[in-house]
């Protein structure tokens, strides 16, 4: 019986065929495989900082303690995390924003991240991450809440290391590591396809119709984007919850800052927990059930980095359904981070 995955090339190999067929629809070009970014739709809710375009959009009041939420990847986008902008009816003012190369932000040449030299994670997350909070933070009042999910939550660590006294709270959800060790072990851990895997085969396969060179982001971004449908490691699909995650449209993934990241954390061997141990606030550290990449004991090792924290296991979701399931974000994380909040 075909896999599904087979049956959805068959049907993009057939799409492919007939895009070619025509000379007003060229696959390279911006809309036609993946939606266009910030920098070719001007509709879309943008703010420039450090440099880069960014999709940003903010909800509720704009004195309310903000609640920063920062995207996996690197590379993903905000999408997922839309659940969480129900706490602007609770009075927070709820951020997302694209990083810089990922969703509907602005592209850079990849390059680009490599001739950041020694400081290119400084330079590439921390001050865009700072320049957004300085973008939302109208009074000095205002406490600063991070929210990261999987690397989005290492981000957040890190930043909260770098800038103690700057960060109220601190929600991390599932970081894969903080060390580059044990990031790269969680990243390898967590793939369920193997290098001869029938998904690999039939991904690969793809390349004989649409082949993206170094910069070419649409085709990239298409197909990184196929490549993290068929992961079922980390138990998001079919949890015991239910798969109720929204369908959000104008998702798209960023092919180029996520091979970029990894080549730059090869070179640096980033240390994201440093510093860590002097923020002195409690972290609420989240973990899932699902996430067979996740077990009790790694995270316990993770979580370790914290002085201070409140360990919580998700029970029924995956690695994204902490915040992408819309019963369990209802029922158990809104109520969950809320209260954290109301603690600090």
């Amino acid at each position: 019986m075909k896999s599904s995955f087979s049956i959805y090339l068959s049907v993009l190999i057939f799409s492919v065929s007939c895009l070619s067929c025509s000379r007003e629809r060229d696959i390279s070009e911006a809309g036609n495989l993946v939606p266009k970014t910030v920098m070719e739709d001007a509709t879309l809710p943008a703010i420039t900082v450090n440099g880069a375009k960014l999709h940003s959009e903010a909800f509720g009041p704009v004195n309310g303690d903000l609640v920063i939420c920062i995207h996996g990847g690197p590379g993903s986008d905000y999408r997922y995390m839309l659940n969480c902008k129900t706490l602007a009816t609770k009075g927070y003012r709820v951020v997302f924003y694209d990083q810089r190369g990922s969703g509907l932000s602005q592209r850079f040449p990849k390059n680009w991240y490599k001739s950041q030299g020694t400081d290119a994670i400084n330079k590439i997350f921390y001050d865009e991450l700072k320049e957004v909070i300085a973008h939302y933070k109208t009074t000095s009042s205002q406490k600063v809440i991070l929210l990261g999910q999987s690397w989005g939550a290492i981000l957040a660590t890190g930043y909260a290391g770098k800038y103690p006294h700057a960060v109220d709270g601190l929600i991390v959800a599932e970081p894969g590591g903080l060390k580059w060790d044990d990031i790269t072990d969680y990243v390898s851990e967590s793939r369920s396809f193997k290098l001869w895997s029938e998904a690999l085969n039939d991904f690969t396969y793809i390349d004989q119709f649409i082949t993206g060179k170094e910069d070419q982001h649409e085709i990239l971004d298409y197909k990184a984007g196929l490549m993290g449908s068929v992961n079922k490691m980390v138990g998001d699909a079919g949890s015991d919850l239910g798969n109720n995650a929204p369908p959000y449209v104008s998702s798209r993934s960023g092919a180029i800052v996520n091979i970029a990241s990894f080549e730059v954390g090869q070179d640096l061997e980033p240390d994201f927990s440093a510093g860590i141990n002097q923020f002195s606030k409690k972290v609420l550290f989240v973990y899932s059930s699902n996430n067979k990449a996740y077990p009790d004991s790694w995270a316990v090792k993770i979580s370790s980095a914290y002085p201070n924290k409140e360990v919580f296991k998700a029970q029924g979701v995956g690695h994204s359904g902490m915040v992408d399931q819309i019963n369990f974000w209802t029922q158990t994380m809104e109520p969950k981070i809320i209260s954290y909040i109301q603690s600090l």
